[in-house]
């Protein structure tokens, strides 16, 4: 799908979005990460920044299938994509409660040589910007296409 901005007329800035839909099952995250990173691979031609998408998006749809469907196929992950010559953005959501968003603070992580708990720092050191909705039960990723990180 190709959007502009009605705004900025003189600089009509190009959009893509897709909407994927996915069922909740742990087993079927490779499958679906491949067919949202087809898509960002359409859109970014960096190939280092396409790896550290792949990787996010792996632990993001991880987390929504274990946590939020709780590895059920009846329950559905909401993944969509924008992107233009600027930025990615990536939200993943699922049908849980969510989580307690002070779980999320970044001041709060602590190295762990714990299995599980991880994932969110993985993901803050991939992306430019991460944020939450939902009460946690959706997490939005930013990758800059241009210029480099603040």
């Amino acid at each position: 799908m190709l959007a502009q901005d009605p705004e900025h007329s003189e600089h009509p800035v190009t959009e893509w979005r897709r909407e994927f839909r996915f069922p909740g099952v742990l087993a079927l995250v490779p499958e679906h990460r491949e067919q949202v990173m087809e898509f960002v691979s359409e859109h970014c031609h960096d190939q280092e920044k396409q790896l550290d998408l792949l990787v996010a998006v792996q632990e993001a749809l991880a987390n929504a299938a274990l946590h939020g469907c709780r590895d059920d196929a009846s329950r559905m992950i909401r993944c969509v994509v924008t992107a233009n010559a600027e930025e990615i953005t990536i939200s993943v959501r699922d049908p849980g409660r969510g989580f307690p968003l002070e779980k999320a603070n970044p001041d709060n992580y602590k190295v762990t040589t714990l299995s599980h708990g991880r994932g969110l720092c993985m993901i803050r050191s991939l992306v430019d910007q991460v944020s939450f909705a939902h009460h946690g039960a959706e997490i939005v990723l930013r990758k800059r296409m241009t210029g480099d990180a603040d």
